[in-house]
């Protein structure tokens, strides 16, 4: 039986993330999520003797989560890219024994994992019982704006189109990839971001300083036309703009969070277990079938 698709490179990512160490990390959506993840954690009343920071691109959730009272130690796992972590990591094969974490986190890391199932399940196992994974990533709504105006562009000018803007997890579908990986109460919800820039120039930059310029493995080799990035351009700004002139740029920022199961856990009701009838519940009245 084959693998999962390679849809991300891996090398392709690794020199996106050294090329936006050397520019200048731009980090302002990290801080955004450390500072979520701060707040979601403080939230729940428990305490977390080991954990792991699992990918996140830069320090921020550390420094959010520095001194928290509910976390013994943290430690930081990720690509050779980072030179703070306390091992390098490869996402798609964790390193950790079963049963030897209570926390996992991590902040817009896991979108670009080819394996996410696997990985969900790999950090599952990983996890002593009733150890909580918490962790944002892109969703599928990141950059809608200009997948379509490069989408407009290049069967404009080429006739067809190639993928320029990463595929990420839908939503509606995060739940769902938790139960499979069994992790017990999986919640998702979303932060939809909208950032606004004065040209599509900006948002291009941003994107190469957050490391997140085109990773896939099936993108084209093939040189970028003017022809095609000039069209591209007055796309965004006759559908993304705002009155002011500048153009939108939506992230959506997928959170996820699961526990590894443990008896002390709310379990569903066994079917027939209900102590009181539906109609007693709503309140319905009692009556004839067609009477009401």
């Amino acid at each position: 039986m084959s693998g999962p698709a390679d849809i991300f490179d891996p090398r392709a990512l690794a020199a996106r993330r050294r090329r936006a160490l050397a520019l200048g990390a731009e980090t302002f959506l990290l801080e955004r999520v450390a500072e979520d993840l701060a707040d979601r954690l403080a939230a729940v009343k428990r305490d977390f003797a080991v954990a792991a920071d699992l990918g996140t691109p830069a320090d921020s959730v550390r420094r959010a989560l520095a001194g928290a009272p509910m976390i013994g130690r943290l430690l930081a796992f990720g690509p050779a890219e980072r030179a703070d972590v306390a091992a390098v990591i490869d996402a798609e094969a964790l390193p950790f024994a079963p049963a030897s974490l209570d926390l996992v986190v991590s902040g817009l890391a896991l979108q670009t994992v080819n394996d996410l199932p696997g990985v969900l399940a790999q950090i599952r196992r990983a996890l002593r019982p009733d150890g909580l994974l918490l962790a944002a990533l892109f969703g599928s709504g990141t950059l809608a704006e200009l997948r379509e105006a490069f989408a407009i562009a290049e069967s404009d000018t080429l006739g067809g189109i190639s993928p320029r803007v990463a595929p990420f997890a839908d939503l509606r579908d995060l739940g769902g990839l938790m139960q499979r990986a069994g992790l017990a109460l999986p919640v998702t919800d979303v932060d939809r971001v909208v950032v606004r820039y004065g040209d599509p120039l900006s948002l291009l930059h941003d994107l190469r300083r957050m490391g997140a310029a085109n990773p896939l493995t099936d993108r084209t080799r093939v040189p970028l036309l003017r022809k095609t990035l000039v069209r591209a351009f007055e796309v965004y700004a006759e559908r993304f703009s705002d009155p002011d002139g500048r153009l939108r740029a939506t992230f959506e920022i997928c959170w996820i969070s699961g526990w590894a199961p443990h008896e002390s856990q709310q379990k569903p009701l066994r079917p027939g277990s209900a102590k009181m009838r539906l109609a007693d519940a709503l309140k319905v009245p009692e009556g004839k079938p067609g009477e009401g």
